[in-house]
């Protein structure tokens, strides 16, 4: 949160707080509070649509102990409220709104707050019966809490339609807390700031959850925000033919997207590159969207990479994602703390469909997207991301165009020869330099990987259906023998 406001709440003013009910406004009240607590602040919970025992119970949720929190409930002013009106002659509706306003001051005047949270404007509206009312009471909130030197959040769950339009003129801020249903998987909430006078922040929507200690937000990335100056390198593959195809390898600050249908490849090169950095020192992250960690290692020691030993070591990281239950921006905050606090300075994420389908309904996937390849990029980072078009052979549709983004494109198709399906490999991109135009054989066998010498005999590859060229069909003829009595001929 602080990262977004651009430090945090500038202090003394009065804050809207707006969401619908489980969206987690009292918990970021709570937090908002216990924080001032733990740097010495007096601070003040006024509730009067929860009583004390469910407010303790949330704080129990999250193992905070409220001791230094001061707590007025509804159910202690509603006994004096009974009171009072049995020695009127007016209607209790009509002395309720400031019989409460006054308790609630003397309650502020008692603890002399300097962080307050007023939960919630719902029974104030209420009392108030008119926006008139409404209006004034809020307005005059704001004037008494700034002369107090207090810092207030008023929490809404209401939407942003009628007579809310007078608090959000009169706060000095307002952040609003949405929940979100897909139609599978765990609910998504994001965070919105609507304004706050006089201060930059970061606009957009930033997601959140609720875990037990409070609320973790994950800022919206910018990429613009961050820059590093990184050497000018290649990572080797250990596989020179590889490297010769890449003219040298992967430079470092770039991006590849490898394609190609499920089995031709995609994975184990890119896992060759992850495990063969690893050695060379530098740390590696692998996210996986599609396959199974006992998968993922069996495929490993398959091939003889030694991945759980590297795993064990620290010098690769290895985390599977749950696309059902991960926001877009828990990963992206996952990836940035790997490469900023761990020191990973090769990122593979596979596959590029299931990072598609963690992002749900999300729309402008092309610019979060955008947004994180860049990042890695001024980060010095090798990024690989691994896409599966549909079809098997032939012209195969991507679910999302991302060459664009990418400053290496490896191209991996099968294609049919000798009764048999082989495997391919070629460099369609490459922006950081020059590189092979050729057509390798790919080679993944129980020995390890291997490509082979270009497919210059053959024409169709990427088709699926390659054919023998003329080069191809230019053998040399076998020798025949002649009888004693057979003329030579020319």
């Amino acid at each position: 949160m602080d990262d977004i406001l651009g430090g945090g709440l500038p202090a003394r003013r009065l804050y809207l707080i707006q969401g619908q009910p489980g969206s987690g406004k009292t918990t970021l009240a709570l937090q908002f509070l216990l924080e001032g607590a733990r740097r010495g602040e007096k601070v003040l919970y006024i509730s009067l649509s929860e009583t004390r025992e469910e407010v303790e119970e949330v704080a129990r949720s999250h193992n905070w102990p409220l001791d230094d929190v001061e707590i007025v409930e509804l159910s202690a002013i509603e006994k004096q409220l009974s009171a009072s009106a049995q020695n009127t002659l007016f209607h209790a509706s009509e002395i309720e709104l400031t019989e409460t306003t006054k308790m609630l001051l003397d309650a502020v005047e008692k603890v002399k707050p300097t962080r307050c949270a007023f939960d919630s404007l719902s029974e104030l509206r209420l009392l108030s019966q008119d926006a008139l009312r409404y209006r004034r009471q809020i307005l005059s909130f704001k004037q008494y809490f700034a002369g107090r030197n207090c810092t207030t959040l008023l929490l809404d769950d209401s939407s942003n339609e009628g007579a809310d339009s007078h608090v959000l003129s009169l706060a000095h801020g307002v952040l609003v807390l949405q929940q979100l249903a897909p139609e599978y998987g765990a609910a998504r909430r994001r965070l919105t700031v609507q304004k706050v006078r006089g201060a930059r922040y970061r606009g957009g929507y930033h997601d959140y959850v609720i875990e037990t200690g409070g609320i973790t937000i994950f800022p919206r990335l910018v990429a613009a925000e961050h820059h590093r100056n990184f050497a000018n390198k290649h990572l080797s593959s250990g596989l020179t033919e590889l490297d010769k195809l890449l003219g040298g390898g992967l430079a470092h600050g770039t991006a590849t997207l490898l394609s190609g249908p499920p089995g031709s490849g995609k994975s184990n090169i890119a896992l060759t590159y992850a495990v063969n950095a690893a050695r060379q020192g530098e740390k590696a992250a692998i996210y996986t969207f599609d396959e199974s960690l006992p998968v993922l290692f069996a495929r490993a020691a398959g091939l003889d990479f030694g991945l759980d030993k590297l795993v064990e070591e620290g010098r690769v990281v290895v985390t599977q994602i749950d696309p059902a239950e991960l926001s877009p921006g828990e990963l992206t905050t996952r990836i940035r703390r790997a490469v900023e606090k761990d020191g990973v300075k090769v990122v593979y994420i596979d596959s590029l469909n299931g990072y598609l389908h963690s992002m749900g309904e999300e729309r402008y996937v092309n610019l979060q997207l955008h947004e994180l390849i860049t990042y890695l990029n001024q980060q010095g980072v090798v990024t690989m991301i691994v896409v599966a078009p549909s079809g098997m052979m032939g012209q195969m549709p991507s679910p999302i165009d991302v060459t664009y983004l990418a400053d290496t494109v490896l191209m991996f198709r099968f294609f049919e020869a000798d009764g048999a399906v082989h495997k391919a490999i070629s460099v369609v991109k490459k922006r950081t330099g020059t590189h092979e135009h050729t057509i390798r054989e790919l080679f993944i066998e129980k020995d390890g990987i291997r490509v082979g010498p270009p497919l210059d005999a053959f024409r169709g590859v990427l088709t699926g259906v390659p054919v023998l060229n003329e080069k191809g069909l230019k053998k040399p003829r076998p020798v025949r023998a002649r009888g004693p009595n057979e003329k030579k001929r020319r």
